[in-house]
């Protein structure tokens, strides 16, 4: 059996990756905040493909220790890794020039960009003794864009991106930084756009499972979404 490993995974695109991979026959290695939403999305799975693993673990991605101990229970519970994708993230709207948001910059910070990272450096291991696999980073438009101080994160993952391919590409391992625009998920929550206006998160989930289908000589460095009318 290949294995994906996701974070943030029962909701929106991460949760559209999954079940997406439990179709394909992935065993599967998921998180997120909420260990009752993991318990019944993994009931689903089962229902879907009942000849795959399905490992949860309740994990808060803006808690390095947390993060950590996840990317050891992975190791424990898995011989080999095929797929890793950091898709964790939250978007709280914050100037950078007014005061009185240090909490809320440092948790998307924390959340967007340090957490792929801690996970990343727990896994890479496997990966490179391997000499395979292939890392996923959800980044955004916001990635190139100055959508306020969560652009700053996004910019940064992005950048980690970039690096983090530079420096395994030698070794096998693949790196795709995925930069999607408005996607219809929690996030969006109360908008009185309809859902026309959006992509599905679907969609993006399907552009990263196509990317992990082509050759091994073969690497989408950068994927752009946006809806078909443009940005919101």
């Amino acid at each position: 059996m290949s294995v994906a490993v996701i974070t943030g995974a029962t909701k929106g695109i991460g949760r559209a990756l999954a079940l997406q991979g439990a179709k394909k026959g992935f065993d599967l290695a998921l998180c997120s905040r909420t260990l009752a939403d993991l318990e019944a999305f993994k009931a689903e799975l089962l229902a879907i493909n009942a000849e795959i693993k399905v490992f949860i673990q309740a994990v808060d991605m803006s808690k390095k220790e947390e993060v950590k101990a996840f990317g050891a229970a992975i190791l424990q519970e898995f011989e080999q890794l095929d797929l890793l994708v950091n898709n964790a993230g939250v978007f709280i709207p914050c100037p950078l020039t007014e005061a009185g948001h240090e909490q809320s910059f440092e948790l998307m910070m924390d959340t967007n960009l340090y957490s792929a990272y801690y996970l990343t450096q727990a896994l890479l291991p496997k990966m490179q003794a391997q000499k395979s696999g292939h890392i996923f980073n959800i980044c955004s438009i916001a990635s190139f864009m100055p959508y306020g101080a969560y652009a700053v994160s996004k910019h940064a993952m992005l950048g980690f991106s970039r690096v983090l391919r530079e420096e395994v590409k030698a070794q096998g391992i693949r790196v795709t930084a995925v930069m999607p625009g408005a996607t219809y998920t929690a996030s969006w929550d109360g908008t009185a756009l309809p859902k026309e206006r959006f992509m599905k998160a679907e969609d993006i989930a399907q552009s990263v499972w196509d990317c992990y289908g082509l050759s091994p000589q073969t690497v989408v460095e950068e994927i752009i979404l946006r809806p078909q009318l443009g940005d919101i």
